[in-house]
């Protein structure tokens, strides 16, 4: 996300832990993104600590490897009118006081609980009734670097969490800012979890401080995936999108059950489309599920369906949000550095054949674009069957059908907030936290 000019509407923990810079690490404080590389200076918050490793941009892109699969190009026809869904939705607020909140999720364990993350390094809990909890479920503070794009960026629960209570973290490292993720064990009635017994999966090496990507969910399959980025500046001038050598500017798909492959903290699955048994075995990394993604901030996957939604961060001019339907094989390439949205970015277009975006809008007023969730709840049966996401800097929320096809979205709030994430209770209820206040809201029918 931008950085936005009017410090007002930040609040106390966006001040504190700097306002998140996932697009393209602009920092004039203009909505509109410069083409310029993100410097350590500029990204790495109150932190002051430089990333390791910062190349200059290339000024053409890396030769691109051919694609796995060879979905229809990018069409730039006009999207089909938008049917379905409310006109209007409005926030019903249900905590305040957050410091610094990027993500919102739940636990599964019938609970009810929320647990927000705040991308200084704590976990908040939410009860079922409504209160924030003084304590934290965990805090993470004191091994992580955040201001900017940098921070605790990630959490998911086990599937069986209720059992084993196991749960995982998504954040950049003290000192040089790596992307880690990583294992923790709950305490005895899982009322908060141990910072000592963190078992790191991974270490991703990061070349600069923006576009860390930053989401991790168990998907239907019970396999864990995480976005990452493409590792930083402007217009990926190391070509990770399209390089499958590099597990930057992709989304991972890993098992965290099972007998861990050699060398490896946890499993590689088998139908993994570069692993031995995929679609394309030793075409990439083992790890890798898909790729040419710029900066996939928020993810989910539709409760109903199985089906997968990325809001890609976009560069200069375009937002978008991709879809992966349930049962792919993996392997879909969604274009970039290649393409910007359904608009060639680079000459390199003219070779890369991609998966076009469902959805895309552009800079005006928007600039970052929040992923979100097909609204399967009970509560607000108007929202039934929408995916709801929105815009970081406008503070626009969005509706489309969830489905296939190409669609233009639906504005349905302007609500003044900087979402910097969407959550999902466990009764499907859908959530948003405001980054600026330090405000967590649910969304309903208007």
């Amino acid at each position: 996300m931008r950085a936005i000019g009017d410090p007002s509407r930040r609040g106390a923990g966006a001040a504190l832990l700097a306002v998140m810079l996932v697009g393209c690490s602009s920092a004039t404080g203009s909505p509109r993104a410069s083409s310029e590389p993100a410097s350590a200076s500029a990204s790495a918050g109150s932190s002051g600590i430089s990333p390791t490793a910062s190349p200059s941009p290339s000024p053409s892109p890396t030769p691109i490897p051919t694609a796995v699969v060879t979905p229809a190009p990018r069409a730039t026809a006009t999207p089909a009118p938008t049917l379905g869904g409310p006109k209007q939705v409005v926030l019903a607020r249900i905590a305040s006081g957050l410091i610094g909140p990027i993500g919102v999720t739940n636990a599964g364990d019938g609970s009810g609980r929320l647990f927000v993350v705040q991308q200084g390094g704590q976990v908040r809990v939410i009860d079922s009734n409504g209160s924030l909890r003084v304590a934290s479920f965990v805090d993470l503070s004191g091994r992580i670097l955040a201001g900017g794009e940098r921070g605790l960026l990630g959490l998911a629960f086990h599937p069986g969490f209720a059992a084993n209570g196991r749960l995982f973290v998504d954040y950049t490292r003290a000192g040089d800012g790596a992307t880690v993720i990583s294992e923790l064990t709950a305490l005895p009635g899982h009322g908060s979890a141990d910072p000592a017994s963190e078992k790191i999966l991974l270490t991703i090496s990061q070349p600069f401080a923006n576009h860390n990507g930053g989401q991790i969910a168990f998907g239907p399959d019970g396999y864990l995936y995480i976005g990452m980025g493409d590792g930083g500046g402007g217009g990926d001038p190391n070509g990770n999108g399209q390089n499958r050598q590099v597990l930057l500017g992709k989304i991972l798909r890993i098992a965290v059950n099972g007998t861990p492959a050699p060398g490896k903290a946890y499993a590689i699955p088998s139908s993994n489309p570069y692993a031995a048994g995929g679609i394309s075995p030793g075409g990439g990394l083992p790890e890798i599920w898909a790729y040419g993604l710029r900066n996939p901030w928020r993810f989910s996957f539709d409760r109903g369906s199985g089906d997968l939604y990325i809001g890609d961060v976009g560069q200069n001019a375009w937002e978008e949000i991709d879809r992966q339907a349930a049962g792919s094989r993996g392997g879909l390439n969604y274009g970039w550095n290649a393409w910007e949205g359904r608009h060639c970015y680079s000459t390199a277009c003219s070779t890369v054949t991609a998966v076009p975006p469902i959805v895309e809008y552009g800079h005006n007023p928007g600039c970052s674009v929040t992923g979100g969730y097909v609204y399967r709840g009970a509560r607000q049966p108007a929202l039934k069957g929408i995916y709801l996401f929105g815009d970081y800097c406008s503070g626009t929320i969005f509706s489309v059908p969830a489905g296939g096809g190409t669609l233009a979205p639906r504005a349905v709030a302007q609500t003044g907030l900087l979402i910097s994430s969407f959550g999902e209770g466990e009764d499907g209820e859908v959530y948003l936290v405001d980054l600026g206040a330090g405000g967590l809201y649910r969304l309903v029918a208007g």
